[in-house]
C-alpha cells in the first residue's frame, strides 16, 4: 500500500485509469458470478472504480488495485442481491423465486468462474478469454454477442463499438440493452461453457478478438492512431486461443492476420505522429520475425481444404508485407484473393477494400465505378473510408474539386485526430504524392 502522504491526486487518477485498462474484464468477471445480472454487475464495477478515487486518495493506492476493485465490486453486488432477496421474501404473492436463484453464492467471493464439469482452467485457462466465450452464447444474435463482449469484456465504449459496426451510437446502445435482456429472459447461465460447446462459439469469439484488434490498430477516436493495449490484448488472446484449439485453421488465420498487420506498428506514424501511407513506410523497420511467423501459419492454413475468411485476410496482408516495395506488390494475386474472400465473406467493407487492389490492376476509373456502386446501396453510409478511398481515386483521375468534396465528407465522419490530420493534409494537397 502506498503511503497516503506520498499520494497526489494525479497519481490516484493515473492508477485508476491503469487499473481500468488492465483489470476491467477480470473485475467484471468476478462480479457477474455474484450479481447474476449484467447490468447490476456493470453498475457495481463502475461504482468500485468511482470509490477507488476517494478511497485511494485517503488510504493510499493498494499494492494490488485489481484485487481491491474486485472485492469492492463483489461486496456491492452481494449487498444488492441480499436486498433483492429480502424484497422478494416480503412479496411472495408477486414473485416466487427458485431456491437456486434466491441464494447468494458465498463461494463466488473466491472464484468468479465455474465450469459445468469442474475446474474452469481445465477448459479455458484465461479469465478474459473465459468471459468472452461466456458472452458469446449462441442464444444471442451474432451482432449482440460481438457488441456485448466488446463493451463488457474489453471495455470498448459504446460509441467506438457503434463506429466499428457502422451504426449510430443510440442504435448500438439499444442492441446492447436487447442482448442483456435476452440473457436475463433466456436464463443464460453465467458459467464457462464445456469443452464440447466451444466450437459453436468460436466464430463469435474470433470476431470479438478481431474487432478488438481493429479498435487498437486504428483507434476509432482520440489523439493517437494506435491503442497498443488493445492490440497487445488481442494478440495474447489469440495465442491463448490457438493453444486451446490447436487444430482450428481459422484461429491460425486470425493469429497470422494480427501478426502481419501489427508488424508495421513502428512505421505507421512519423516522429510527429503523422499518419504514413503504406508506400511511405520504412519497410526495413517492419517486424520480419512476426511476418515470417504469419507466413508459416498462412501456408498451413491454406492446406487441407477451402480457407476461411481469416486465413484469406492474412494471405492478403502477407502479400503487402512481403513485397520489396509498394510498386512491386503482387496486385493481381491480391485481387484474386479478395475475390475468394468475398465468396466466403460477402462484406461491403471487403468489397471496398478490394477496390484498392482493383485500381492498381485495372486503373482508378474502374475502381471508382465500383466504389460509386457500393456507396449507392447505403450499407456503407457514414463510413469514412468509403469517402476517403473515393477521394483518392478522384484525385488520381484529376477530378480535384470532386476529390476535395469527398475528403471533406470523410473528415466529417472521422473522430481519430491522426486520421483527421492526414485527411486535412490530403484536402489541401491537389497532387497525389
Amino acid at each position: 500500500m502506498t503511503d497516503p502522504a506520498d499520494v497526489e491526486a494525479g497519481d490516484v487518477e493515473a492508477a485508476v485509469v491503469d487499473a481500468h485498462r488492465r483489470g476491467w474484464a477480470l473485475v467484471l468477471a468476478a462480479t457477474v458470478r455474484v450479481a447474476r445480472d449484467l447490468d447490476l454487475a456493470e453498475e457495481c464495477v463502475q461504482e468500485a472504480y468511482a470509490a477507488a478515487l476517494e478511497s485511494w486518495a485517503r488510504d493510499g493506492i493498494p499494492d494490488n488495485p485489481a484485487a481491491w476493485l474486485t472485492t469492492t465490486a463483489k461486496r456491492r453486488a452481494m449487498d444488492a442481491v441480499r436486498r433483492e432477496r429480502v424484497f422478494r421474501a416480503k412479496l411472495p404473492l408477486l414473485v416466487e423465486p427458485e431456491e437456486s436463484e434466491d441464494s447468494v453464492d458465498e463461494a463466488a467471493m473466491d472464484d468468479p468462474f465455474e465450469s459445468a464439469t469442474g475446474d474452469p482452467a481445465d477448459v479455458v485457462p484465461d479469465e478474459r478469454l473465459r468471459l468472452i466465450f461466456m458472452c458469446c452464447h449462441p442464444a444471442l444474435a451474432q451482432d449482440g454477442q460481438l457488441a456485448l463482449t466488446l463493451r463488457l469484456v474489453c471495455g470498448v465504449s459504446t460509441g467506438d463499438i457503434a463506429h466499428a459496426f457502422l451504426v449510430s451510437e443510440p442504435t448500438m446502445a439499444a442492441r446492447l440493452t436487447r442482448a442483456k435482456k435476452k440473457i436475463s429472459a433466456a436464463r443464460i447461465p453465467f458459467r464457462v461453457p464445456e469443452a464440447a460447446e466451444l466450437p459453436d462459439r468460436l466464430r463469435a469469439v474470433l470476431g470479438v478478438i478481431h474487432l478488438l484488434f481493429t479498435a487498437g490498430h486504428t483507434a476509432p477516436s482520440g489523439g493517437s492512431l494506435l491503442r497498443t493495449d488493445l492490440v497487445d490484448q488481442s494478440l495474447r488472446l489469440t495465442r491463448m486461443l490457438r493453444s486451446l484449439m490447436p487444430d482450428e485453421r481459422e484461429v491460425w488465420g486470425l493469429l497470422a492476420l494480427l501478426l502481419v498487420t501489427d508488424a508495421r506498428r513502428a512505421t505507421r506514424v512519423d516522429g510527429r505522429g503523422r499518419l504514413l501511407r503504406l508506400e511511405e513506410q520504412d519497410r526495413s523497420r517492419w517486424d520480419r520475425a512476426a511476418i515470417a511467423e504469419a507466413h508459416d501459419l498462412i501456408v498451413d492454413g491454406l492446406r487441407g481444404g477451402r480457407p476461411g475468411r481469416y486465413v484469406l485476410q492474412a494471405a492478403i496482408a502477407s502479400l503487402y508485407a512481403e513485397a520489396p516495395t509498394y510498386d512491386q506488390t503482387d496486385w493481381p494475386q491480391i485481387l484474386t484473393l479478395y475475390d475468394e474472400l468475398l465468396s466466403v465473406w460477402p462484406s461491403p467493407v471487403v468489397a471496398l477494400n478490394r477496390t484498392v487492389a482493383l485500381a492498381m490492376v485495372s486503373g482508378p476509373a474502374r475502381a471508382l465505378a465500383e466504389v460509386e456502386e457500393l456507396g449507392g446501396d447505403g450499407r456503407l453510409a457514414g463510413y469514412q473510408y468509403l469517402s476517403a478511398i473515393r477521394a483518392d481515386l478522384l484525385q488520381r483521375l484529376g477530378r480535384v474539386d470532386e476529390a476535395a468534396a469527398a475528403y471533406r465528407q470523410a473528415l466529417e465522419s472521422t473522430t481519430n485526430e491522426a486520421e483527421r490530420d492526414f485527411l486535412a493534409g490530403r484536402l489541401t494537397s491537389p497532387q497525389r504524392p
